[in-house]
């Protein structure tokens, strides 16, 4: 009698556990935020709420080719390129109705080369130069048309004067056309590249802004280098530089 009670208690406990082995979400195929299901071809499917986010290939672990991303209607969004958990190649970005609006080349998970922009039909919209994930100076927009753009405002520098008498010199800038979207910065393009780390943010307001400089009585730099980080018609960021002639040698 004893033997056949622990035979009966052991089994019950069996089907408990295979009871609770088997509980899962409702609908198969289906994961609740944060959740993913494993799908043939190591292609993992991330969704919310119901919603598909995501599509991720792996490969022992980690990310290898493609990944894609998703608009919250399911059109597609995004796609990169991985090689061993890095960006490589070209990624694209995507209307919603499906056309491709920009490609962006990788090299080791960083922005590196020319960053290509398209218009619904097809057509070239911008073409914008990276270095080691760092805006250069290559820039081109094209209209609809096929038209090169080139009307970009320039930088304009108004001086004043006080060298002699408080040891100041004052240079206000602004743009060509008055516009306001834009920013600029006191230092000069490193290797082609735009890099703000190296550059001195000048405090600009209302599309305006002032640098200061003072009379040291040490030799210093005989020119300033101004770069203007524009935003253009189309919403791009547009690098303007103009170099200003100090007509004293101790300005800083």
């Amino acid at each position: 009698m004893k033997i056949f009670t622990g035979t009966l208690f052991v089994f019950l406990l069996l089907i408990i556990a295979g009871g609770c082995m088997n509980k899962g979400p409702g609908k198969k195929g289906l994961a609740s935020e944060s959740d993913s299901v494993l799908v043939p071809d190591s292609i993992v499917q991330y969704y919310s709420k119901q919603v598909l986010l995501k599509e991720v290939s792996y490969k022992n672990g980690v990310r290898n080719g493609l990944t894609k991303t998703f608009y919250p209607g399911g059109q597609l969004y995004q796609t990169f390129w991985y090689i061993n958990d890095l960006r490589e190649d070209s990624s694209g970005w995507y209307y919603t109705e499906g056309q491709l609006f920009r490609t962006t080349p990788y090299k080791h998970d960083t922005v590196d080369g020319i960053q290509k922009q398209y218009y619904r039909t097809g057509e070239i919209r911008a073409k914008i130069g990276y270095s080691k994930g760092l805006r250069t100076h290559y820039f081109e927009e094209f209209t609809r048309n096929g038209k090169r753009v080139t009307d970009y405002p320039a930088i304009v520098a108004e001086i004043k004067d006080e060298y002699n008498s408080s040891g100041r010199y004052t240079i206000n800038l602004y743009l060509s056309d008055n516009d306001q979207r834009v920013k600029f910065y006191r230092g000069e393009f490193t290797d082609n590249r735009f890099d703000t780390a190296k550059c001195q943010m000048i405090r600009t307001t209302g599309g305006k802004a002032t640098l200061t400089l003072r009379k040291t009585g040490t030799p210093k730099q005989n020119y300033v280098g101004i770069i203007g980080e524009i935003i253009t018609a189309f919403g791009n960021r547009y690098l303007a530089y103009k170099k200003i002639d100090l007509p004293y040698n101790d300005l800083n």
